[in-house]
């Protein structure tokens, strides 16, 4: 504990994730402080993730989104809280704010000790024609999705745009289907979740397709007006335009920093409130947490800003030990997170490709095709998972996953493996639970780690279906070892049919002055192959993702 005296009078701005956890924390550490809480919505701790699900009548009891109350935050820990309260200016010289009452308009000052912003992040509307057209929500708070499910009981809507491919926007997306609506999902990008690598969100195309959603990648919005047969068109550049009853804008947020800009503190280049490890601002006397703020990524240590629910949690009450006196660090963020649509379940952890890359980070992949559990037991559902890693020492720097079950469980293992510094090889020696229906005993996870170690020790090195166009000159050898109905049904064009079981007789059909890629189904008949290959001599390597990645990425 440090000596420093305990400031006595804490403002608090904005409570949700990342302002109420602060101020509770600091109640629990300084009982003597005064604590005041300004939050200029309604409600000052609300279960914003799960907004969409509300929209889509899943969760039907409005107040089963409400986490604490300002009653319970007086009763519990004499936190004065303030809704319908906005700050709207603050005086770093004389250290206070200015705070403007939204209900009758009363505005006043308050002096603060030590001050925390904690005012999140506001959604993208972008300026374009039309934008301001009745029908066009964004979904931030439960107001938001008050007006949004009032505008279905009233217009009994039939058709909905959803702009953006994000967690908002897919949820959104699900929850309109599961109230009745044809839904269209527009998508600047190629690909939806951006940030999962494009071969691991293909299942997550087919899952928007197959329930019925209109999905258009590679589609950017020009603007929206009236229609004469609907309430609303949204255009886009390509010159499409879509029919719409209703438009939800998941385009993303920026984050909330008028405040902290005008009171002069910095900003970093991602437009948020540039804060050190312990989360002080430029003023040492003002702290600030949560979807406002840009912090290190713990992979790359650039600076970034991820607007998610946990870290914002674990900010504030880091903030509240630094106040309070305590030497704490935040390690950086890492970027985890889980996403639920109709049935799939997609999730990440750490650096994507594109991020190693634009950072110039070396890595190597894996790719392995498991399941939830043993498949002899009735119920085992396919879980597709990508490990990235470092070449040099194995450790790991990503992961992503996508299945039915058990996905969330494997990614929550590699997160906290990634936050320990664990490598490849600590997979495999990774001891996790194991029963006929909860596992198995060489689980998804332990199988990515052994063919990691694998490819690093060189006894099943590893070869990438996209770095084949590389070798124009000398291309090597692609071997096919499945079986000849499944050749049948799909071969890559060139390849060379070879059954595994076969391999040990007809090596001498095989040539040993060039490199041998050995592909299968899903990836272990390859890996028996290239070891029986490189007891033989032969410069064999195993193609990761074998025919499922090859026909995902094609």
């Amino acid at each position: 504990m440090s000596n420093q005296p305990k400031p006595n009078r804490i403002l608090v701005i904005g409570g949700v994730a990342g302002g109420a956890s602060c101020a509770a924390r600091l109640r629990r550490l300084l009982e003597d402080a005064e604590i005041v809480v300004f939050e200029r919505g309604p409600d000052v701790s609300f279960a914003n993730c799960g907004l969409p699900y509300f929209v889509g009548d899943v969760i039907q009891d409005r107040e089963n989104l409400l986490v604490a109350t300002p009653e319970i935050f007086r009763e519990r820990f004499e936190i004065d809280v303030r809704v319908h309260t906005e700050v709207t200016r603050i005086d770093r010289a004389s250290k206070t704010v200015e705070v403007l009452k939204r209900t009758s308009g009363e505005r006043y000052q308050e002096p603060y000790d030590t001050l925390v912003l904690a005012p999140g992040a506001q959604p993208v509307r972008p300026p374009l024609p039309g934008i301001d057209l009745p029908g066009l929500f964004t979904v931030r708070n439960i107001p938001d999705t008050d007006v949004i499910r009032a505008w279905l009981d009233e217009h009994q809507p039939k058709r909905a745009v959803v702009i953006g491919g994000g967690f908002i926007g897919l949820e959104m997306a699900e929850n309109l289907v599961h109230r009745g609506l044809h839904v269209t999902l527009i998508e600047m990008l190629p690909q939806v979740m951006g940030p999962m690598d494009a071969e691991m969100v293909a299942t997550v195309h087919q899952a928007l397709q197959d329930n019925g959603v209109d999905l258009h990648l590679n589609c950017a919005v020009s603007g929206f007006e009236r229609g004469d047969s609907s309430p609303l068109m949204v255009k886009t550049k390509s010159g499409l335009t879509f029919p719409a009853d209703l438009v939800i804008l998941g385009i993303g947020v920026r984050p909330e920093v008028t405040l902290a800009k005008d009171a002069g503190l910095e900003l970093g280049q991602r437009g948020g409130i540039r804060v050190d490890d312990q989360m002080r601002t430029s003023d040492p006397d003002i702290f600030a947490v949560g979807d406002a703020i840009e912090v290190r990524d713990f992979i790359t240590g650039e600076w970034t800003a991820i607007p998610l629910a946990g870290p914002a949690n674990r900010q504030g009450r880091l903030a509240a030990d630094v106040i309070a006196g305590r030497d704490e660090r935040f390690r950086g963020v890492q970027g985890t997170s889980v996403c639920g649509l109709f049935g799939i379940t997609v999730a990440s952890t750490g650096a994507n490709e594109k991020t190693l890359k634009r950072a110039g980070i070396p890595y190597d992949k894996v790719y392995v095709y498991g399941s939830d559990h043993v498949t002899y037991y009735p119920g085992s559902e396919p879980i597709e998972l990508k490990l990235l890693f470092s070449p040099d020492d194995g450790k790991v720097l990503g992961a992503q996953a996508t299945g039915r079950s058990g996905v969330d469980k494997r990614i929550d293992v590699l997160a906290m493996a990634i936050q320990m510094g664990s490598t490849v090889y600590d997979l495999e020696q990774c001891e996790l639970c194991y029963a006929p229906q909860f596992g198995a005993a060489k689980d998804p996870v332990n199988m990515a780690g052994f063919i990691a170690a694998n490819h690093l020790r060189e006894d099943s090195p590893l070869a990438y279906w996209e770095d084949y166009e590389k070798y124009k000159d000398d291309p090597p050898m692609i071997l096919d070892v499945r079986e000849e109905d499944e050749v049948e049904q799909f071969h890559v064009p060139g390849s060379v049919h070879l059954p595994l079981g076969q391999l040990r007789n007809r090596l001498k059909e095989l040539p040993r002055d060039r490199e041998i890629w050995v592909h299968c189904g899903m990836g272990q008949r390859s890996y028996y192959a290239v070891r029986v290959l490189r007891h033989y001599g032969f410069q064999a390597r195993n193609l990761t993702g074998a025919m499922k990645l090859y026909q995902a990425l094609n």
